[in-house]
């Protein structure tokens, strides 16, 4: 049986019950970073064998595994932290084993995604996803893309480093929009910071922040509060 087990994003103790009792009773742990899941699973006495699992494995290693798979193997996938298979190679893996007639569970728990949409104070009755935008080719391409984007509340993850360059881009080929910037989402220094693109920009500008970040930028049609209908900002 092939686990998809979801890790903590910073704090240890988001580790649920359920992950702790899977990644202590499976044959083998397939992992992003063996360095960084083998802190995890060290702090919980966990001594499952760990292999590599990641962009750079992934060609022969999901071979292995469904070979596990097939001998009866139970076998969890772990992410470097939060939920496995999103902005991640894993989802090739379980694609191959649902091929392959071999049954796949999750073991749900923390996601960056969620966590930072539950406390970011914007409507997610719709969104999309982007996961991290192209640094340089099809960037461009994709902003205009996602400026056709009405209604939905759109989602990317995105580094400390680039921040600044993104929220200018999305108001040179978006315009200018309410966006909520939320970093080290579960840590000691978890942050929400919300406003224009530019209001942004000039906050950063002056006091630059770190950790990783998840940005959510609002539609240009912003739902009523207490409603499902949509009214234009310069209305």
């Amino acid at each position: 049986m092939l686990y998809i087990v979801a890790t903590p994003i910073g704090n240890l103790e988001d580790m649920t019950f359920r992950a702790i009792r899977t990644l202590k009773e499976v044959d083998y742990i397939f992992a992003e970073d063996t360095r960084v899941t083998k802190k995890l699973l060290d702090h919980y006495e966990i001594k499952s064998t760990v292999y590599r699992y990641d962009e750079h494995t992934k060609q022969h290693q999901i071979a292995n595994i469904i070979n596990l798979l097939k001998e009866e193997k139970n076998i969890a996938l772990v992410t470097d932290a939060g939920t496995p298979c999103i902005s991640d190679p894993g989802y090739e893996v379980v694609d191959e084993a649902h091929k392959n007639n071999i049954k796949v569970v999750a073991i749900p728990g923390t996601s960056a995604l969620t966590a930072s949409a539950s406390i970011a104070g914007i409507s997610m009755r719709r969104f999309c996803f982007e996961g991290f935008l192209p640094k340089k080719k099809g960037r461009q391409t994709l902003l205009k893309q996602l400026a056709e984007e009405k209604e939905r509340t759109i989602v990317i993850y995105e580094s400390p480093f680039r921040i600044e360059k993104t929220l200018k881009d999305i108001e040179t080929f978006m315009g200018k929009r309410d966006v909520v910037i939320v970093r080290e989402i579960t840590k000691i220094y978890e942050e929400v910071l919300r406003g224009s693109t530019s209001e942004l920009i000039e906050k950063l500008e002056k006091n630059p922040i770190k950790g990783e970040i998840v940005l959510l930028i609002e539609p240009q049609q912003k739902e009523q509060k207490g409603g499902n209908k949509y009214v234009n900002d310069t209305d």
